[in-house]
């Protein structure tokens, strides 16, 4: 993959016992896993990484006619089974 540099670096220590477990699942090195892990976060990076909403629709005849859809009523709404 071209020249390699050794390097210090810090790091959790919970992360990385997580990160020789998954090593050694995978049967690679952690210099690979870390590797990997940097090549994915960089592309992304490179692509963007913005956040997108998918748009949803259902079928249906939309908001029913007559029914109060306040802010203060949907909230309402959505709290009253949890004591709100």
């Amino acid at each position: 993959m071209g020249d390699t540099m050794k390097i210090a670096i810090e790091i959790d220590g919970r992360l990385l016992r997580q990160a020789k477990h998954v090593a050694a699942r995978g049967r690679i090195t952690l210099c690979v896993l870390v590797e990997q892990g940097l090549r994915r976060e960089l592309a992304a990076r490179r692509r963007g990484g913005k956040f997108r909403l998918r748009q949803i629709t259902f079928r249906g005849n939309g908001l029913q006619p007559g029914l109060d859809y306040s802010r203060e009523r949907l909230a309402a709404f959505a709290y009253e089974s949890r004591g709100g």
